[in-house]
């Protein structure tokens, strides 16, 4: 089993940044895929950014150039920084952690971008 614990989120202008914590515990494999996902109300749960164990990355097109994510493998954390953030980012971000055809979901955190 892997725990995930997201933090970060909260209320920001459009314009303004966040920078959203994974910290997964538990029975981590050296090889994994660490990403996050959002759902805004009343739309399906899309992904905004994935990160390999080897670093490679992949974004959705909308927050290209605005968000980048990151990890620290020591640390089992994967990170997300948002900048430049838009009303449209207005979304419950989740993360999640993919090992060995297992897929794990942390519990969300809100993030709020105000006009």
């Amino acid at each position: 089993q892997v725990q995930l614990v997201e933090s970060g989120g909260g209320l920001v202008q459009a314009g303004g940044s966040l920078r959203l914590s994974c910290a997964a515990s538990g029975n981590i494999f050296s090889t994994n895929v660490m990403a996050w996902y959002r759902q805004a109300p009343g739309k399906q749960r899309e992904m905004v950014a994935t990160i390999t164990s080897g670093g490679s990355t992949d974004y959705l097109d909308s927050v290209k150039d605005r968000f980048t994510i990151s990890r620290d493998n020591a640390k089992s954390t994967a990170y997300l920084q948002m900048n430049n953030l838009k009303p449209d980012d207005t979304a419950v971000y989740y993360c999640q952690h993919r090992q060995r055809l297992r897929v794990y979901w942390g519990q969300g955190t809100q993030v709020t971008v105000s006009s």
